[in-house]
């Protein structure tokens, strides 16, 4: 998780929202990332799919046997690339400030650990006050 919140900081820094992720295999980071939505002007860029574009192509046993950390509950699209690459376990950093679909990934037989880590929710807690606006808008909000 580490990472990850290094990941989140990082895209804090450049401008961006401080999400973070990481996808690890077999102990070793294999793809990292941040929300990248500002600085490249993406609609899709968020941590999670910034770690998969920067893992690069893989077998589909390496997803399988692949864990995703991130310092933030995964959103719909996140989910959504989590089950399509059927990565077997999501470790969430905090969801106090954003309930994504973990109980979707649940459901679809991934393990889904939350970590309530302070230091993810501060994070994103001090982002929401300062840019609420672009806080809307990554999650699709008016």
């Amino acid at each position: 998780m580490q990472a990850a919140v290094a990941e989140a900081k990082k895209g804090r820094v450049a401008g961006g929202i401080p999400i973070g992720a990481v996808l690890v295999h077999e102990g070793e980071i294999i793809g990292r990332g941040h929300n990248r939505r500002v600085q490249m002007g993406s609609a899709i860029r968020h941590g999670e799919t910034d770690a998969l574009e920067n893992a690069g192509r893989l077998p589909a046993r390496v997803y399988r046997d692949s864990v995703m950390y991130t310092t933030l509950s995964p959103c719909v699209m996140c989910t959504g690339a989590i089950l399509l690459y059927g990565i077997g376990e999501v470790v969430v950093g905090e969801n106090r400030t954003f309930m994504g679909e973990e109980a979707l990934l649940a459901e679809r037989g991934v393990r889904v650990t939350v970590l309530d880590d302070d230091t993810c929710a501060t994070m994103m807690e001090e982002f929401i006050a300062a840019e609420p606006d672009l806080w809307n808008e990554d999650i699709g909000e008016d």
